[in-house]
């Protein structure tokens, strides 16, 4: 089903702030909806994050259209999606690890289930050098003129960087910017005529400052970061987190270690500190559960604009032969009590019992059922 047909349309404008002499935002919007009630309603904008996208071998013999099927009410149902699309699309040969090049289907068909967004800025971004970079950035191009996506973390040359990083989106009347950055790469520098978008102070601060002026009502952190496989943040996250909030930040939703990290706030800031994987091959403990993160954004009566506080939900990567014949991402909270559904009933066992185990670890949930746990700073 095309993007119309799940109700979600896209008007994509590009003007010039005069005043400003800054490129403008990009402006997702829906249908007018039919008019219900007199009464003044709050206008609300729903963010959807979703986590690393992966595409190891094994899943390059399934089809990539079941993957993430059963995530329509979180994708599509969202006025924005996003999500870490952690391949190149460099062309055949296609391959797994250590080095990613993934079919251009594979990133047109995470299109069609809604996911606005990718952030390109990862450690595997360059796995098949400039020349896949290249050619990975031509095809979002493509896929932004007829699909209507966007993508930020990495750019073909100077100015396109400057123009996406931050990335700029209205939605509703509210400004958006989205700040992606990584760690580094696994592969040699990037050459003088592309850009990565780094994890360097001087880079981060220069998006921030570039956000500010141009007039966005919320700004947003998306940094790929930590130690791969642990369920709690590193001291090195921690010191970046307040860093980011101390300029200015809004919110910081990260990715990476690929399991599901512990949440707080700073400052009244929200911080997840990471989503796991939203589609893998992984089998290894804790790295098939992952998060959701819905964040609502919602202008009052008065027009005062706040951030509610995120809701996260648990999604649980079944592989092959577990829930269906294929992979498919799922809500944990739509299959429980419905083990007689799996192919593999230990798999169900597994999911509640990795579900206990990242809770306990991570905090998640001990305060609320939904949305992070609240600390004291």
């Amino acid at each position: 089903m095309d993007r119309k047909g799940k109700g979600k349309r896209f008007c994509i404008t590009l003007t010039v702030l005069l005043a400003t002499g800054a490129l403008s935002f990009a402006q997702f919007e829906k249908p007018i909806p039919k008019a219900v009630s007199l009464l003044p309603v709050k206008d609300t904008v729903t963010v959807t994050f979703l986590g690393d996208m992966m595409m190891h071998s094994k899943q390059l013999e399934y089809d990539c259209s079941s993957f993430i099927k059963e995530l329509g009410s979180i994708t599509a149902d969202a006025d924005i999606s996003i999500a870490n699309l952690e391949f190149t699309l460099a062309g055949e040969p296609y391959s797994g690890y250590p080095a990613f090049s993934a079919p251009d289907s594979y990133a047109e068909d995470l299109a069609s289930k809604g996911v606005d967004i990718f952030l390109t800025a990862n450690n595997h971004i360059l796995d098949k050098g400039s020349r896949g970079l290249r050619r990975t950035l031509s095809v979002y191009d493509r896929m932004r003129d007829s699909l209507g996506i966007r993508y930020t973390g990495s750019a073909a040359d100077e100015e396109s960087y400057r123009n996406t990083n931050p990335l700029m989106i209205v939605c509703k009347g509210m400004r958006f910017a989205l700040i992606n950055f990584t760690y580094g790469t696994n592969s040699p520098r990037e050459s003088s005529f592309l850009r990565v978008s780094r994890m360097e102070k001087e880079n981060v601060g220069a998006m921030v400052e570039s956000a500010k002026n141009r007039g966005a009502d919320f700004i947003i952190a998306l940094p790929h970061w930590g130690n791969e496989y642990q369920l709690r943040h590193s001291k090195s996250q921690e010191d970046w987190a307040q860093w980011l909030v101390s300029q200015g930040v809004d919110l910081i939703v990260g990715t990476h270690p690929h399991v599901v990290q512990d949440s707080t706030h700073i400052e009244g800031v929200p911080v997840i500190y990471s989503l796991g994987n939203a589609v893998s091959n992984m089998s290894a403990i804790n790295t098939r559960l992952e998060l959701a993160v819905r964040a609502s954004f919602v202008r009052d009566d008065s027009g005062a604009l706040e951030m509610l506080e995120p809701e996260l939900d648990f999604l649980w990567c079944t592989l092959p032969g577990r829930l269906t014949d294929n992979y498919c991402t799922i809500r944990v909270k739509d299959y429980v009590g419905r083990r007689d559904e799996w192919i593999q009933k230990d798999d169900y066992d597994n999911m509640l019992s990795t579900l206990a185990r990242v809770k306990e670890a991570t905090g998640i949930g001990k305060q609320k059922a939904a949305g992070i746990e609240r600390k004291e700073e």
